[in-house]
């Protein structure tokens, strides 16, 4: 559990550094959130092909550390907030390249 949760701190403090970074840009597109979700795929790819036999160092890199270091609540909410906005083809274009970019980065990372 303490493996778990130091991956989880390192991986949202990540995500927060990195989400103030990207927001800098003042872009109108949830671009910090997509880029982190996808980098995180990519990555959790990678480890599930090479640390699958590895229980604990899976525990810290993929359920902590990735785990905290990506959102999906995040990506919903700016959903919703597309919504709302009536913002329909930013809607479907986040939503299709935030799931599909996700199955995609997820198979290369488990090729790699």
């Amino acid at each position: 559990m303490l493996s778990i949760g130091c991956g989880a701190a390192l991986g949202a403090l990540l995500r927060y550094w990195l989400t103030s970074l990207w927001k800098r840009q003042r872009v109108d597109w949830p671009l910090a959130t997509l880029l982190i979700n996808l980098t995180g795929t990519l990555v959790l790819g990678i480890l599930t092909g090479h640390l699958v036999a590895d229980g604990a160092a899976m525990r810290f890199w993929g359920v902590g550390l990735l785990g905290g270091y990506t959102t999906f609540s995040t990506f919903n909410t700016e959903l919703v907030a597309m919504i709302d906005e009536h913002r329909w083809g930013s809607l479907l274009a986040y939503f299709i390249i935030s799931y599909g970019g996700g199955l995609a980065a997820a198979w290369v990372g488990m090729q790699i």
